[in-house]
């Protein structure tokens, strides 16, 4: 079973996570880059309204400047990176798609493995999109920690809700299951002041609508492609 488990989700990843990457290549990376401009822009656009540039303050401007952060460089290597965070991301979701699977005990193909994939789709990303929408560098958000418990909360809420609507023999379970979908909802999901930021709204609809639709085509595909390897590996 171990072995079936491990093969069905390394084979599975690695295709939907070749696909996520050509898909983030072709429409999500060249708005991100889009949005860099602004985010980067933005600082300096700051310092030069708050500190006229003279002769006496340029030199310690810079001495107090801090050094930026680490990121891959633009082209090949930004690009290696992004494969491998898809592909590590795809196998990771995976091994939970097929860990589930398997402890369900139930019969799969890939026809049901798109089922599957869509409550993945829904647990991972429609559900905690509703109240922490896909952001561009340089948007408005909460603070991090904070969003980052908001966000594993909803997605386990829901990969729960859903599993008792399912899996629940009762109707009483059903109804628990629709309360953990909406709990994290009621709760609320963390705040930022609202301001004028550099992103232009445009932008910002167009990466929302890109993600989605994107996140959505990757879990169909790594569902479909986990119900068939699972099937493929079963002798």
């Amino acid at each position: 079973m171990f072995s079936r488990v491990l093969m069905t989700a390394l084979a599975a990843g690695v295709v939907a996570g070749v696909f996520l990457f050509a898909a983030h290549m072709v429409k999500t990376t060249p708005l991100i880059l889009h949005a860099e401009v602004y985010e980067n822009a933005a600082p300096a656009e700051t310092a030069h309204a708050t500190t006229p540039a003279t002769e006496d303050t340029a030199p310690a401007a810079e001495a107090k400047a801090e050094p930026e952060e680490w990121g891959p460089d633009d082209g090949f290597e930004r690009s290696a990176y992004t494969l491998l965070a898809d592909l590590l991301a795809a196998i990771g979701f995976a091994f939970l798609l097929v860990g589930a699977i398997a402890m369900s005990g139930r019969d799969i193909g890939w026809r049901s493995g798109l089922v599957w994939g869509l409550c993945g789709y829904a647990a991972f990303f429609v559900n905690p999109s509703y109240g922490l929408a896909p952001e561009l560098p340089g948007m408005q958000a909460a603070e991090l920690q904070a969003r980052q418990i908001w966000w594993i909360g909803t997605a386990i809420a829901t990969a729960g809700g859903l599993a008792l609507i399912f899996f629940g023999q009762k109707r009483a379970l059903t109804a628990i299951g629709a309360l953990l979908i909406v709990l994290p909802h009621l709760i609320g999901a963390p705040a930022h002041e609202i301001r004028p930021g550099g992103v232009p709204a445009e932008l910002a609809a167009e990466f929302a609508i890109a993600t989605s639709l994107i996140t959505g085509l990757f879990w169909l595909l790594l569902g479909g492609m986990t119900g068939y390897f699972y099937k493929k590996f079963e002798s």
